[in-house]
């Protein structure tokens, strides 16, 4: 059983609203079919205290690199590219202007299953993998 201060990933996503829960479902179900021998993490974290605050809730590694990861806010979800400064993202979906890191926001279900987030799933395991 999980120690008090962490959540497994069925019960994390059991705190998150109906419309979130969606789309971090559509996320993981993307990543999954994109990143054949990829292992899922769970980060056993309880909801940030501030709205304004993602919460990470599963990353996906390959040989041990990270390289995707889904965060969960209050009604959209996020799939962060560790590598993501290195994408090639002819597409415009990335956001972001950190040191490596880059993000796609997913307002919908459906947003998770564009080809165009497929394909940038994909780039992130083939250079991350």
């Amino acid at each position: 059983m999980a120690a008090a201060s962490e959540l497994t990933l069925s019960e994390q996503l059991k705190k998150l609203t109906p419309s979130a829960r969606a789309i971090v479902q559509a996320a993981r179900r993307t990543v999954k079919a994109a990143g054949s021998g990829v292992t899922e993490i769970t980060a056993q974290t309880q909801p940030p205290r501030s709205r304004s605050y993602m919460w990470k809730m599963i990353r996906y590694a390959r040989g041990g690199r990270n390289v995707v990861g889904i965060g969960a806010f209050r009604e959209y979800a996020a799939l962060v590219f560790y590598r993501g400064r290195e994408l090639d993202d002819g597409s415009g979906l990335l956001q972001g202007g950190g040191k490596d890191a880059r993000f796609i926001t997913l307002r919908a279900p459906t947003d998770a299953e564009q080809p165009a987030v497929t394909r940038m799933v994909r780039k992130a395991f083939k250079l991350g993998g």
